[in-house]
């Protein structure tokens, strides 16, 4: 299965994930003997992978578990269920997208994510993490592993065009996945600007590309998930051999596809939306406060609706969200969140769920808040430009 390999031997260790960096949320997902990548999304009870690292043959490869980087070691959570993305075609990767649904809340301390939502993709510059074979441009692959790295990327092109040119074996859909090639700076190993025209001389030494064990790691754009790490290819015609080696390793010259995660969210939010079988979807069954637990996190839910009428029953409407402290803290007593909310044709209601942190220490009743702005496709009332609620945490801790 699609390590990192960067571009040259004193800077593989330079690649390293090390605790700190922020990248904990970047997981190993292990189905039976096959091994992966995920991404912690912002409930922190799903991750988002491929569908091949957890599938074969039309079957689940039960069972299934994720491994988190903690500042105290590696956790361990068993996956509850597996969504795969209903469109999912191997053959011609396209829709190469899996949820899992975690048996429980990922660590506190490993990071959320949410998606990349924009479409802007190409042209990016993008942070990719997994676990996999580490390896240099140069020589490819050096060992097996599964190892943790991350290194940077610029997404050059839609795969499709390499399709329309008659390049490949199998048939991207146009606008699902995103190619990237690893080149070394010099224009005989730019694979994309060799076979596409797109010429781009790469990133220097924090060049990096996916070999096997990154498949469904992230293709992060300004700290969002914008792709996951489908598959890597070697590529040639009669007059342009770009690849260093002509295997599929990771080498300079390579090509590499990632699902584009923005023209699949209306997937990924409403796969979320069904999972939250005890979220409110009327304000009647709003519940303003919550109580703390001891360890872990419990779900809170902010019930957001649209009471308007949309001139086109296809349109998309959608705000801005973000929590805001009140006598609350966040990261100490809850994870904070922030993002856009979509509700798609059909919708007239939808949940953001925020995280509230247990622990045993007596506090007292506190709260924050959630902020709602930026309508799109509908309006607030009459000079109203900001909506907000609040969320108690009922502390559930002893004076002694």
């Amino acid at each position: 299965m699609p390590s990192l390999a960067v571009t040259s031997p004193n800077a593989l260790w330079n690649f390293a994930v090390s605790p700190g960096m922020g990248l904990d949320g970047v997981v190993q997902v292990r189905a039976q003997s096959f091994s992966g990548t995920g991404t912690i999304l912002p409930d922190g009870r799903h991750v988002l992978t491929a569908a091949h690292v957890v599938e074969a043959n039309g079957a689940i490869l039960w069972p299934i578990h994720i491994e988190v980087d903690t500042p105290t070691g590696t956790t361990s959570i068993a996956v509850h269920s597996v969504t795969l993305h209903p469109l999912f075609d191997l053959a011609n990767e396209n829709h190469d997208l899996a949820i899992l649904e975690l048996a429980g809340p990922a660590p506190v301390t490993a990071k959320r994510y949410p998606i990349y939502r924009e479409g802007d993709e190409l042209g990016r510059t993008f942070t990719l993490v997994g676990y996999g074979n580490p390896g240099t441009g140069l020589t490819g692959e050096i060992h097996s592993g599964p190892e943790k790295l991350w290194g940077q990327n610029r997404f050059d092109a839609d795969m499709a065009a390499l399709s329309a040119k008659g390049l490949l074996a199998w048939i991207p859909k146009p606008g699902v996945q995103l190619a990237a090639d690893m080149d070394s700076g010099s224009a005989l190993r730019d694979a994309l600007g060799r076979l596409l025209g797109v010429s781009h001389l790469g990133l220097g030494a924090s060049e990096a590309i996916i070999t096997p064990g990154d498949s469904g790691g992230p293709a992060f754009v300004d700290g969002k998930i914008a792709g996951v790490a489908s598959y890597g290819a070697s590529l040639w015609t009669s007059s342009a051999h770009p690849d260093i080696d002509d295997t599929v390793n990771g080498s300079f010259g390579e090509v590499a596809g990632w699902q584009r995660v923005s023209v699949h969210q209306q997937w990924i939010d409403q796969t979320l939306r069904a999972a939250y079988h005890d979220a409110p979807t009327r304000p009647a069954e709003v519940v303003p406060s919550v109580a703390e637990g001891d360890h872990g996190t419990t779900l809170v839910y902010f019930l957001v609706q649209f009471l308007g009428e949309r001139q086109d029953p296809q349109s998309w409407v959608s705000v801005d969200f973000a929590t805001r402290d009140g006598s609350a803290s966040a990261f100490e007593d809850y994870l904070p969140v922030s993002g856009r909310l979509v509700l798609y044709p059909g919708e007239d209601h939808a949940v953001i769920p925020v995280e509230v942190i247990g622990d045993t220490l007596p506090e007292g009743p506190e709260n924050f808040f959630l902020d709602v702005f930026n309508p799109q496709g509908g309006s607030f009332a009459p000079g109203v430009v900001q909506l907000t609620a609040m969320r108690t945490i009922l502390d559930d801790d002893a004076w002694v």
